[in-house]
């Protein structure tokens, strides 16, 4: 295999590496570039100054850009969405008629088409092209996910994929890697078929093993276990890690809490004090532990957001060299494990 384009696609920006088996990951080319969901409001925002009814088609994809089309609706212009492409809007597409937005296979006479793709291979392939590079012979990406749970919360549904994910007995991260995405991950779904076939991850696991790309992490987390925090542009996920095994998850939302706020809960977390409700209610996705064979005392902190907690003793890990890769380095580690290798890379 010539080269691994791993791709994570965030709310604030999509990270890639082109992994190049030789070659040391400082020389290989990497991109940190604008995440789709904003490519897609920005469009929409060009299309609200021009005064133009547009229409959503495309696929299934994060749901960033939902302000903007807000803010079109709000402009007094027509907003259509194809069913496949409003999925990312709702687990219910019919619902979106009571914000003004009509669905319709075809897109209307006088609106202009803006296309949804969390991964677009002409993008893609135009792009290395323009670096002078071959196009990949694999694409590992990963996103988050909340589930399709059509008639209940999707902050309820996610957790319930996390609780599930605890239960099981590897309790592996690397087994979060899917060649085929379970049937609730619509988003991934789309996302591995966009890719090719490509195996896809959440970016919440796959941002932990990142940070294990990092010896001194790998180190604390087999010792002594490690609590792992990623401050994403729109989510807070804190795992806790011991020997390869995911035994706690926490996750919230960026900015909905203090930062002292959210240092008591993740001190609560970390003992086995914190509970769900007081999560959920607190407007986040939940909490749960497992066992809790070690202290996991050690904190590392990733994510284009890990400043928002500095009343938090952490250390802040630059895994391969570059904190913004850490989900890349993970699918990487992933894909690894899944050919038989100890870690690739």
């Amino acid at each position: 295999m010539n080269s691994i384009l791993c791709l994570d696609i965030g709310s604030g920006t999509q990270d890639a590496l082109l992994y190049r088996p030789g070659i040391p990951l400082e020389n290989c080319p990497k991109f940190v570039l604008p995440a789709p969901a904003r490519m897609v409001a920005a469009r929409i925002a060009e299309l609200t100054k021009r005064g133009v009814p547009l229409h959503l088609h495309g696929r299934n994809m994060g749901g960033g850009f939902f302000k903007a089309v807000k803010a079109h609706l709000a402009a007094g212009l027509a907003v259509s969405a194809h069913p496949r492409a409003a999925l990312a809007l709702t687990d219910d597409p019919p619902s979106l008629e009571r914000h003004g937005i009509f669905l319709s296979d075809r897109c209307p006479a006088g609106h202009v088409a803006v296309h949804q793709a969390d991964y677009d291979p002409g993008f893609w392939q135009g792009l290395l092209a323009q670096a002078g590079l071959e196009p990949p012979d694999l694409v590992l990406a990963c996103a988050q996910d909340h589930g399709h749970h059509p008639g209940q919360s999707s902050r309820i549904g996610r957790f319930r994929l996390w609780q599930g994910a605890l239960e099981r007995t590897s309790g592996r991260l690397e087994d979060m890697l899917y060649a085929v995405p379970p049937a609730e991950f619509t988003r991934l779904a789309e996302l591995h078929d966009a890719t090719g076939g490509g195996p896809v991850m959440d970016t919440g696991p796959a941002a932990a093993l990142g940070a294990l790309f990092d010896p001194e992490v790998r180190r604390s987390s087999e010792e002594e276990g490690a609590l792992i925090v990623n401050m994403g542009n729109s989510h807070i996920l804190g795992l806790l890690v011991h020997r390869g095994r995911l035994h706690g998850v926490f996750e919230h939302h960026t900015g909905m809490l203090p930062p002292d706020e959210l240092v008591r809960h993740l001190e609560r977390f970390r003992a086995g004090e914190q509970t769900h409700e007081e999560v959920f209610s607190s407007g986040g996705h939940g909490s749960a532990v497992r066992e809790l064979p070690a202290s996991f005392r050690a904190t590392y902190v990733i994510g284009p957001r890990r400043a928002d907690i500095p009343g938090l003793e952490a250390v802040h890990p630059a895994p391969g060299g570059d904190m913004m890769l850490t989900g890349c380095f993970g699918l990487l580690s992933a894909w690894g494990h899944s050919q038989g290798e100890a870690q690739a890379g």
